[in-house]
């Protein structure tokens, strides 16, 4: 009797074994199988793209407004998978007071994607503060969404002339990025860059974000797109995803020493409610502004809400006066 139990349990594991090895070389082919012709960024831009080259590496970026004497510059940082595309009604309605610029991440939107570069949030903080120092940016104020809010931490740590810091349901307590991202054990990497690179599951992906999902249009859709035509983007992003890692930002938190503005959505279905509150006391003197039918994508579902808001602490003395100190 035991030894036909032993039998069993043998046969039971083989078979499991078995499965488990199919299963991993049917994902690793599906990964690996070619992908379509990646496209020249060049013949994908828009005529209000503009390019910054920092250390050989192309950024891609899009500016509103002037530069004004006393006035701060907004640097917009996009969330994971995004691209400027993010700030498309937001940008302009700041712009109507400040100097504004919303920047692809390198390895996100049309913005290079090297293989051979590290990905982590202070390697690309630092890449976006030196393309504002290219573009002649002062008195800056970092505001980042989800990903570009843990980034535009690093960058305010790092920037000794940064004068704020606005985030906007940002990645660093948390990131919500998907489960299956954040294991890099291959050919995981190469899978998830694939699927990023289907406009279904990136619709799809995106929809499950928003309290109105309509705000995702076929043409949203489209320029998030871009990225995965563009020249370089499943190995680049293959890359990318191979270097996950969250959590850094918490320890540096107490190293922020500018204004900070902390705009959220509470109905992000990412992340928990209670966030907001632990977020504000890991930053303390941070303003929070709650808004109540609002998700994750806070400054696209409530943008004339959220730029005011933005607006409004800007004209704070605390923050004028943060680069006279």
């Amino acid at each position: 009797m035991q030894s036909a139990l032993m039998r069993f349990v043998k046969r039971a594991l083989w078979l499991c074994t078995a499965l488990l090895a199919l299963s991993w070389v049917s994902v690793t082919i599906w990964a690996y199988w070619p992908y379509p012709l990646e496209q020249a960024v060049a013949s994908l831009a828009d005529k209000e793209d503009r390019f910054v080259s920092v250390d050989g590496l192309n950024l891609r970026y899009r500016e509103w407004g002037t530069q004004q004497a006393g006035r701060a510059s907004l640097l917009l940082i996009h969330g994971f998978g995004n691209s400027l595309q993010s700030f498309r009604t937001l940008a302009p309605l700041l712009a109507q007071t400040h100097h504004v610029i919303a920047v692809d991440m390198i390895g996100y939107g049309l913005s290079d994607k090297p293989t051979d570069y590290d990905y982590h949030n202070g390697p690309q903080a630092l890449m976006l503060r030196r393309a504002a120092r290219q573009l002649g940016l002062d008195n800056i104020v970092y505001v980042g969404h989800s990903l570009g809010g843990a980034v535009a931490l690093q960058a305010v740590v790092q920037d000794d002339r940064a004068a704020g810091l606005v985030l906007l349901n940002p990645g660093i307590i948390s990131t919500g990025v998907p489960k299956i991202v954040q294991v890099t054990l291959p050919p995981l990497p190469r899978m998830s860059a694939k699927l990023f690179a289907s406009r279904k599951f990136r619709g799809r992906f995106l929809k499950n974000s928003y309290v109105n999902p309509a705000i995702v249009t076929e043409q949203v859709i489209d320029d998030v797109m871009l990225a995965a035509r563009s020249e370089g983007y499943m190995r680049g992003t293959t890359s990318l995803m191979a270097q996950y890692r969250e959590g850094e930002e918490i320890t540096l938190a107490a190293n922020v020493k500018v204004p900070v503005l902390i705009p959220w959505g509470d109905q992000d279905r990412n992340k928990p409610l209670q966030e907001a509150t632990e977020l504000q006391a890991l930053l303390p003197g941070s303003t929070l502004v709650r808004f109540s039918n609002a998700g994750h994508y806070v400054h696209e579902e409530a943008p004339i809400e959220v730029a005011q808001a933005i607006v409004d602490w800007l004209s704070r003395s605390a923050l004028v006066n943060a680069k006279s100190k």
